[in-house]
């Protein structure tokens, strides 16, 4: 995965995660919108319209696998694969 995609996918569910909401639901992504995670701290932005912009982002994203999860720890946001159960207690498939 590359950090540019690690970064929008991550952003998003930091972003996320300050609501409750994530816990009993998720969350949606919206198209056209960006969502950064750089330095600590996240942003939402929206993204410029139009095909070459589409295509220079495509050019470097992957697709983030199922079963993702995204945490902070010391200041550092990391991913693993796997999953929570409802009490928040982790564990790999």
């Amino acid at each position: 995965m590359t950090r540019l995609s690690r970064t929008f996918i991550a952003a998003a569910v930091v972003a996320a995660s300050a609501t409750a909401a994530i816990a009993q639901g998720g969350f949606d992504l919206m198209p056209g919108m960006a969502y950064v995670y750089s330095a600590g701290k996240t942003s939402t932005m929206a993204m410029a319209a139009g095909g070459a912009n589409h295509r220079a982002m495509m050019r470097h994203a992957t697709k983030v696998p199922n079963n993702t999860v995204f945490f902070m720890s010391n200041g550092q946001l990391y991913s693993t694969s796997g999953t929570l159960d409802p009490t928040g207690n982790f564990y790999r498939p």
